[in-house]
């Protein structure tokens, strides 16, 4: 495979940490990423599969840089907030081979909804052969807003899919459509006998959870093997949720922001409402929470417990102590960077691996120093 040689770049610097005070080791692995969205770690040191939301998928790898476009990815709707998105492996790579990807997917009156699907990847790292799609949120509403897309499997043969309302607040609570859900499937992208809704007569089989905004991290919690999410909330009121089986996170019903005009949300009948979820956590000015990561390895034992979460706007990364179902917020680190924070992952060699989303992005490698 081609490798640009001209992007890639390796530097070490000690940036500050408001985190008690903490110096930590930064290095740029890559820049000259396009929007990168996600990534996924490859086994045996083979580097990262990494998503750019303009629709390519790329292979970095220490040593030789970035590659070409991947070649197989399925055409994506690339428009506003939509485009090529999330990136994981079957829990069965080792044989399958399959990795999986979300994105925007066109309509045919000029509106988008989001697609989740899966390919096999070369053994040479240059194509997804055979891709097929599995999955479509319907019906297709966005006009560029609030796709969700984020991918994870729990071990136990499932695959949560995060869906946005496409910026069509109502539909959140609609069981007959897919907006402002998180989807349930069998890890070959089919619907599980036992999901909640599955025998209800106008709802869509898919659906786990409900009432959810624009969700942009979720992750598996290694210490209670439950689900966790954040989402965007409007002007105020991110959210930090653990989706269970059938209920409802209330959005727009209940929620802790209010309109971008100031206004109150329409909908909305307050900040703690009957019948719906209230978040683990909220933020009532919104940083734009992005990807997330527990940090369960023992390299750094000073992270041990902790939760990582990107922020968009407030350009950073939020520290929180996890203690069961409660968190707490510690600090923020990579403020000095100035950068939109768009994913953040827990590596195997148990380093910190951030993705920025600017038109320069870069890949960091992020660990405590000293």
């Amino acid at each position: 495979m081609q490798r640009l040689a001209t992007l890639s770049v390796l530097s070490s610097v000690l940036f500050l940490s408001p985190l008690q005070a903490a110096p930590l080791n930064v290095e740029v692995l890559q820049n000259k990423l396009d929007h990168p969205w996600s990534m996924a770690f490859l086994p045996e040191d083979k580097g990262l599969l990494i998503t750019l939301k303009g629709g390519q998928l790329r292979h970095w790898q220490a040593g030789k840089g970035i590659s070409d476009p991947i070649t197989g990815v399925p055409r994506v709707w690339a428009n506003g907030q939509g485009g090529l998105l999330d990136v994981v492996l079957a829990p069965d790579f080792a044989d399958s081979r399959r990795v999986w990807l979300s994105f925007a997917e066109a309509g045919d009156d000029g509106k988008a909804g989001t697609a989740v699907g899966y390919g096999r990847l070369s053994e040479d790292l240059t194509r997804l052969d055979d891709f097929q799609v599995v999955f479509r949120q319907m019906p297709k509403l966005s006009t560029g807003n609030h796709f969700g897309g984020r991918l994870v499997f729990d071990g136990k043969g499932y695959l949560y899919i995060a869906l946005g309302e496409n910026n069509q607040r109502p539909t959140a609570q609609d069981l007959d459509k897919l907006q402002g859900k998180v989807v349930r499937l069998t890890d070959q992208g089919k619907i599980p006998d036992d999901n909640p809704f599955v025998k209800q007569a106008g709802a869509r089989p898919e659906i786990w959870s409900y009432g959810i905004r624009n969700p942009q991290g979720m992750a598996m919690n290694p210490w209670s093997n439950t689900l966790w999410l954040n989402e965007h909330g409007p002007r105020g009121g991110d959210e930090i949720n653990i989706p269970e089986k059938g209920k409802n996170y209330g959005w727009p019903l209940a929620t802790w922001g209010i309109n971008y005009s100031g206004l109150p949300i329409p909908e909305a009948k307050g900040e703690i409402v009957a019948g719906t979820e209230q978040p683990v956590y909220y933020w009532k000015k919104s940083p734009a929470i992005s990807g997330m990561a527990f940090y369960n390895a023992d390299t750094f034992p000073q992270w041990k417990n902790k939760l990582f979460i990107g922020a968009l706007k407030d350009q950073d990364v939020i520290v929180m102590s996890v203690n069961g179902n409660k968190v707490t917020e510690d600090g923020r680190i990579l403020g000095d960077k100035k950068q939109r924070i768009r994913d953040v992952r827990t590596g195997p060699d148990g380093y910190l691996y951030v993705l920025t989303d600017e038109s320069d992005g870069e890949l960091l490698k992020v660990s405590p120093a000293g």
